[in-house]
């Protein structure tokens, strides 16, 4: 019984890294998959400034099953136009967009404000590409008189000008891409972007100038290939966030759908309103569904390719009648994962932060965190105060720990008595014991319970720095980003002896193999630490000197009415 809260901490140091390594690998980790060879030469931090021809034709394989009427012409021939020889640039405040003016897909998209490397401040982060990598944004319009369902690939748009910038003073840029079928339907293909916001309303105004009814269906679709995470970063032990795709419906409002899933299962069900997203570390992009409406939710992967495809489309024609007109559209986002902003554009969508199992303690900790961040404009500050209010909140449940673990250290001159008077004879070293700590009021467990249920707290705070996108590249003393590991190992090497520290003033255990292990757990978790965030080492550190002077103060005072 006396090595029962010894054996309780081993358990609960073990669980600590058990959650850390094996929850996160669970709940985030994919299957590794290969990666395709990469011909094209690639850009360091961004390819959206490549020079990159527009498409003549895509496989109709990428997109969603229609079949085109065949006695209607469908698409016109590509336009001999300069002003399409290339890809369309736009540029707003917060993003940077190459359309290929075939299809109107966006094939690349760069956050201006967020920096591929933060040594290359300059150069915007690449969300969307397809230079050597393939993640791009699709709509367009299918079905009978769809041009994109049309047998001679997806339709030529033209435009104005080869580019669009959001002007100074102007709240909103909006422009639009053309198209002509041979009977006299006029597609516009309407792109608004607003300045503040990573959220691009797209529409199709179909004019129906012909003498037949036009008959189609709107879809949207994100097709991703299996390429790593560039905003994964090193996270150490081989460990990386989830990469893959997510969707809303109405029983689970974020439901996850990995790559191999995609590959075994491909999904099909109906929803009204909803969205679809491609999920990776920090940045998302995702199509939001009209929410009055209904589609049907597709998910499948490209035959032969390593390519994976998530979309949805109308599962019902819209008929556009003989001189009539009609629009139907959707709302593309491509940028970070900023709660309170995607919190605003659908339903569950703010859940793509994703906390795993703790999100309850972990988004508390996060608003507070952010709270605390909006006073001091620091984030490496947050953390320090943020720990010091999580200390305060077990202030009394960490009293008791260290009380129980005071007067465990007094009685280890009489346990060491105890065990050379008894021996090897464990039961009745077992039953000393316990009357012992009946003689002298001790609990036992009184110092391992308080650890263990701290142990969330900590779990979901390592949830909240990882995931947490406003932390990237946030500095602090010589720490250039409080999301990765310190360059220097200063913080785990100075975490590692205040856990030292620790030990002196805790009770050492009369087993001598079980002080051994005790002994090396400060070099042990000091080498685990090396590779977790910075930010989470500087909680983890900052907890444990405010615990070292709350323990030192209460040991002092229980040796003192001891003596």
């Amino acid at each position: 019984m006396n090595n029962l809260p010894r054996y309780l901490i081993l358990a609960a140091l073990a669980v600590v890294g058990y959650l850390l390594l094996n929850a996160w690998r669970n709940d985030y980790v994919q299957p590794a998959a290969s990666v395709p060879e990469i011909t094209q030469p690639q850009n360091q931090g961004t390819d959206v400034g490549a020079v990159e021809q527009p498409t003549s034709k895509v496989a109709n394989a990428e997109l969603p099953q229609s079949v085109p009427k065949a006695a209607v012409p469908l698409a016109t021939v590509p336009e001999k136009n300069g002003k399409n020889s290339g890809l369309i640039e736009v540029k707003s405040d917060l993003l940077t967009l190459k359309i290929d003016p075939t299809g109107g897909d966006i094939v690349a998209a760069a956050l201006n404000r967020y920096p591929a490397r933060i040594e290359t401040p300059d150069v915007p982060f690449s969300l969307l590409a397809r230079n050597g990598r393939t993640y791009v944004a699709q709509s367009g319009l299918i079905g009978p008189d769809g041009p994109d369902a049309s047998p001679e690939g997806r339709p030529l748009y033209s435009s104005e000008h080869s580019s669009y910038q959001l002007a100074e003073g102007q709240d909103q840029l909006v422009f639009d891409l053309r198209h002509q079928s041979a009977s006299g339907v006029v597609i516009t293909k309407r792109f608004t972007l607003t300045r503040g916001s990573y959220l691009i309303d797209v529409r199709y105004l179909i004019d129906n100038s012909s003498q037949q009814p036009w008959q189609g269906n709107f879809f949207a679709q994100l097709k991703r290939d299996n390429s790593p995470d560039p905003s994964a970063g090193n996270q150490g032990f081989g460990v990386s966030p989830y990469l893959g795709t997510a969707l809303y419906t109405p029983d689970k409002p974020y439901t996850k759908v990995p790559f191999d899933q995609i590959a075994k299962e491909p999904l099909s069900l109906e929803i009204k309103g909803g969205w679809v997203s491609m999920v990776q570390h920090y940045f998302i992009s995702a199509w939001v569904a009209d929410p009055d409406s209904s589609f049907l939710y597709e998910t499948r992967k490209l035959g032969g390719k390593e390519q994976y495809i998530i979309g949805f489309k109308q599962p019902t024609e819209l008929s556009v009648a003989p001189g009539q007109s009609a629009s139907v559209g959707a709302r593309l986002y491509i940028g970070p994962k900023i709660q309170k902003s995607l919190k605003t554009i659908a339903p569950g969508l703010d859940l793509t932060v994703d906390y795993g199992w703790l999100w309850f303690i972990a988004q508390p900790l996060f608003w507070i965190l952010d709270w605390i961040h909006g006073l001091v404009q620091n984030w490496g500050v947050a953390i320090i105060l943020l720990t010091v209010l999580v200390k305060a909140a077990f202030f009394h449940l960490s009293a008791t720990s260290y009380r129980s673990m005071a007067k465990m250290r007094n009685l280890q001159p009489k346990m060491l008595e105890l065990r050379d008077r008894h021996g090897n004879d464990r039961q009745q070293l077992s039953q000393a014991t316990m009357e012992l700590y009946r003689k002298e009021k001790v609990n036992p467990l009184g110092g391992c319970l308080p650890i263990l249920v701290q142990m969330p707290v900590f779990i979901a705070l390592y949830w909240t720095l990882l995931e947490g996108v406003e932390l990237r590249h946030a500095s602090f003393l010589w720490l250039n980003d409080l999301s990765v590991m310190d360059p220097y190992f200063v913080l785990p090497i100075v975490m590692g002896v205040t856990m030292f520290i620790q030990q002196l003033l805790s009770p050492a255990p009369p087993d001598p193999m079980q002080a051994k292990v005790m002994r090396l757990m400060p070099v042990m978790f000091t080498f685990f630490f090396l590779w977790f965030p910075s930010g989470l080492v500087l909680y983890w550190l900052v907890n444990n000197l405010l615990s070292i002077a709350q323990q030192w103060f209460i040991t002092r005072q229980i040796e003192a009415a001891a003596n």
